[in-house]
């Protein structure tokens, strides 16, 4: 090798640990971005709700900025193009081709594309012979540097959920995008070895012939190849079609093939400085690992263990009733993994919670002697609402089905609660837009919207509850909470509850029990509802959605076309991934 062959991979070695740094600054400034967006809107949010405690109009918090409604309308909330965001393409009932992101999430995801694509070129000697070798050494750095935010961010336990606010739904969308990346990046490291040694050989035929001597002999090629190879089916095997008709096959190949390439990667970087990248993988790896294993002991294990009562209802829904071992708290919106060793083995599924409640141990014949003691007997009772699907739903459903009284019991493990859960409370109007099970995304909202109304803690006044529901048969599996609900102080003063029937059985089923609860045949005409409701908004107006793709996006269309005449903020529920 010459000298300015010498002085040529000596640059860019330093080239490579440059770009390495400043993709770690990229995903640095992100996060302080968005953490710095985060604490500017929970302050204002903060204000806005103690400006209001005592204002029961509120009409200075009714107006838009005109520069913000813009922004959400057309970037922050705007789907990819004119309508479909989160409407699945379906080839069947159990065959989904994924979804479509938004605008926000389409931009940074392109931008990040592009960051990566230019650093796998920039500052290479285009003039030089060694091109292939600089383009292998480039992709090979950054397909290991992105394995960090890979691994990161597909963590129930990543903290950046709790520091940024932001769902696991966007952070997976992240991690599939990012995987691809990874790739990419190591099929083209791959590519460019190959190329190396094909175009340093007298004929290609030789080349091919060293590549595989190579391959044969040499522990860094062979270990190489085999991470490749790994990354390639992680690829192939991870299509949305795939994910939702065999979760469970698709989640423990995900799993081994994961640590077939961290392993083979960790080896092939035996003694390049790159390995200490691997190690901060397998950190992340272990951590969120050992994050499941302490809270499930912690919340599981003791006092009897998790009880789960599983009980068949109409429509096809499941009502699970998990009295906890231990005491948890829960945020409304959030979600819990649900572990029913009896039913799906080890597997767990993640499932909004509905309802929680504490209630006194009573399997203990002695009273409590002090107050200290009467917390300690206190135990969590949390509730779900299970629709019957493929899989681990469909095999819950039948055990219980075929349960005498179509209940039965087993034991349970919890984990969780997950989940950056929206809060409501600063804004004067809320509406809640559910359809079939998003309702146990609805009601926890309600209850907490209601008692804070009661209480004069929060800024609402008015709540709207919408929900869409096929048979009135369906109200049984809420029955219990929302008596509750319409028997709590100040009750029929903030809260309306609307509930859309779209295959009843006759139109005697079709009948409303109060001017506070009513009852329609039909679809809801989502626009005018909210144009309802906009015509005597009070204060600031949060609409959310859990349901149906297709019913988020005919609420976030309905919003995006009011947002820039009143306030209106646009949540949504959805599990995407």
């Amino acid at each position: 090798m010459t000298p300015e062959q010498k002085a040529i991979l000596y640059d860019s070695y330093y080239q490579n640990h440059r770009i390495q740094w400043y993709l770690g600054y990229v995903w640095a400034a992100t996060v302080a971005a968005i953490f710095t967006y985060r604490i500017t809107v929970t302050g204002l949010r903060y204000v806005r709700t103690l400006a209001c405690l005592e204002n029961e109009k509120q009409h200075y918090f009714v107006n838009p900025h005109a520069g913000w409604a813009s922004l959400r309308r057309n970037i922050i909330d705007a789907p990819l193009f004119r309508r479909r965001h989160n409407r699945e393409f379906k080839l069947s009932a159990a065959a989904s081709m994924g979804t479509l992101p938004g605008r926000l999430q389409i931009m940074y995801l392109i931008g990040y594309l592009a960051m990566n694509i230019a650093f796998c070129v920039v500052s290479i000697h285009w003039s030089g012979g060694n091109v292939a070798t600089e383009i292998r050494n480039r992709t090979g750095v950054l397909s290991v540097m992105n394995m960090l935010p890979l691994f990161l961010l597909a963590g129930r336990n990543n903290p950046l959920i709790k520091l940024l606010d932001m769902s696991f739904d966007t952070y997976n969308l992240m991690h599939r995008w990012i995987g691809r990346i990874v790739v990419l990046e190591a099929v083209a490291h791959t590519a460019a070895w190959m190329a190396s040694k094909i175009m340093a050989a007298p004929s290609s035929a030789v080349g091919w012939n060293i590549i595989g001597k190579a391959m044969a002999s040499s522990q860094l090629i062979l270990t190489g190849t085999i991470a490749t190879c790994a990354f390639v089916t992680l690829l192939l095997h991870s299509p949305s079609v795939v994910r939702h008709a065999f979760y469970e096959t698709f989640l423990h190949v995900h799993i081994v093939l994961a640590i077939v390439a961290i392993v083979t990667v960790w080896i092939h970087l035996k003694t390049l400085p790159q390995q200490i990248l691997i190690l901060g993988v397998i950190v992340i790896w272990v951590f969120e690992r050992t994050a499941r294993i302490v809270i499930l002991i912690r919340h599981n294990v003791g006092r009897g263990g998790t009880k789960a009562e599983i009980e068949a209802m109409a429509g096809e829904a499941i009502r699970v009733t998990i009295r906890m071992a231990r005491p948890w708290k829960f945020r409304a919106g959030q979600h819990l993994y649900l572990y029913l060793p009896s039913v799906g083995m080890w597997t767990s599924h993640p499932f909004t919670i509905a309802w929680s409640q504490e209630e006194q141990d009573l399997a203990s014949e002695k009273l409590p002697t002090d107050a200290l003691e009467v917390l300690a007997r206190r135990k969590t009772t949390m509730s779900l609402i299970i629709r019957r699907r493929t899989g681990f739903t469909d095999t819950l459903w039948k055990k219980a089905e075929n349960a005498p009284d179509g209940r039965f019991f087993t034991n349970a493990f919890v984990e969780g609660p997950y989940g950056a859960a929206d809060s409501y409370e600063s804004y004067g109007h809320v509406m809640l837009f559910a359809a079939g099970v998003g309702i146990t995304h609805a009601v926890p909202h309600a209850r907490q919207l209601v008692g804070g109304y009661a209480n004069n803690t929060c800024a609402t006044r008015k709540v709207v509850l919408v929900w869409i529901l096929q048979s009135p048969e369906h109200l049984e599996w809420i029955r219990p909470w929302m008596t509750e609900i319409l028997a709590m102080e100040k009750r029929r003063d903030c809260l309306r509850i609307l509930l859309f029937v779209t295959r009843p059985k006759s139109t005697k089923e079709i009948h409303s029990p109060s001017a506070s609860v009513q009852m329609f045949p039909g679809k809801p005409d989502v626009g005018a509802l909210i144009s309802a409701e906009q015509a005597k908004q009070v204060g600031a107006m949060a609409v959310s959605v859990c349901g149906t793709g297709g019913l988020g996006d005919d609420v976030r269309r309905a919003v995006r076309e009011r947002c820039e005449t009143t306030t209106i903020d646009f949540y949504e529920e959805s599990f995407t991934w």
